[in-house]
């Protein structure tokens, strides 16, 4: 006896409206990425092209214009010309990152801890002073740390400090700068990740007879530190290629990278040099964020350090 198989009815096609819209629900995410993503490429991802571009070119304005040949030999000889300018520019940061931390971490736990309902008042008045302009501030840093400003000059009449005492165009003067204009910087970031810890897990640790510093310590700080990296990097990197500070507060024995830049691009038309050199810079930073990255670790590292202090 044979068997006889009936077929299965065949799905029908859903209709032609609900294919459009589910085309049109796909495409919506794409659609919400678009305006970021042009301007990721126009902004950052084209011009970066073009600077590496630049820096293996040959040439100069006056022989012919610049022509791309391969030029790798723009880094060594950039590198082996400036590299004290590469040393000073990452000296100042860390230096001013340093001290930036030191200030910044103090002000954002306590406001973060203890502000109460005035954490954000009490925020914003450390962000005011930065909406001035950046070129208006450090001119102004030039007011206050010169040799009779109102820093040094009532100092000196007293006679605490000798008359050819000064600040300006010293390696102090830009650093002292440089830490200033970037405290928003470090504060943010610092602010923001203690405003999240959770307080209860402090109050479990003194529960289980810890000290108030000794709550911070394996707590609060290990929690923190995804807050610390990010103003680490927010702080670090943009103070390397600065050349504003040092340009103002410092003289020539304090020129950073980002001068030899600007001048290499505005003044002396080496275009390729100054590219070079731009280059060299970002990868530098690139690498010393990875290797920092991989040092302090993730925010789960973070959480399983508290968990295990």
């Amino acid at each position: 006896m044979s068997t006889v198989v009936v077929p299965e009815p065949s799905a029908s096609p859903p209709p032609r409206g609900d294919r459009t819209l589910g085309r049109r629900r796909r495409m919506v995410p794409y659609a919400l990425l678009a305006p970021g993503g042009l301007l990721l490429f126009f902004g950052f991802i084209l011009p970066l092209i073009l600077v590496v571009i630049t820096s293996l070119q040959s040439g100069g304005l006056l022989s012919g214009g610049f022509r791309f040949t391969w030029a790798f030999e723009n880094y060594p000889d950039v590198l082996s010309k400036y590299y004290p300018n590469y040393v000073r520019s990452l000296a100042y940061a860390g230096i001013a990152t340093t001290i930036a931390i030191l200030l910044a971490y103090p002000m954002a736990y306590w406001i973060a801890f203890y502000g109460g309902r005035w954490k954000s008042t009490l925020f914003l008045m450390i962000l005011v002073p930065f909406f001035v302009s950046f070129v208006i501030r450090t001119v102004q840093w030039k007011f206050i740390l010169g040799d009779q400003g109102l820093l040094l000059g009532p100092l000196k009449n007293l006679g605490v400090i000798p008359d050819n005492f000064r600040i300006l165009a010293s390696p102090l003067a830009v650093i002292a700068g440089i830490t200033y204009n970037f405290l928003p910087f470090t504060a943010l970031p610092l602010y923001v990740s203690l405003e999240r810890i959770d307080r209860r897990l402090v109050e479990a640790a003194k529960d289980l007879y810890a000290t108030r510093f000794e709550a911070f310590r394996k707590v609060v700080l290990p929690l923190s530190f995804p807050g610390v990296f990010a103003a680490v990097i927010l702080t670090f990197v943009p103070a390397t290629g600065d050349y504003i500070n040092s340009e103002v507060l410092g003289s020539s024995h304090t020129f950073m990278v980002g001068q030899v830049i600007q001048g290499k691009f505005l003044h002396e038309n080496q275009y390729p040099d100054a590219a070079a050199l731009s280059v060299i810079l970002m990868i530098g930073m690139l690498v010393l964020a990875l290797a920092y990255a991989k040092v302090l670790g993730t925010e789960d590292d973070a959480l399983a350090a508290a968990a295990a202090a």
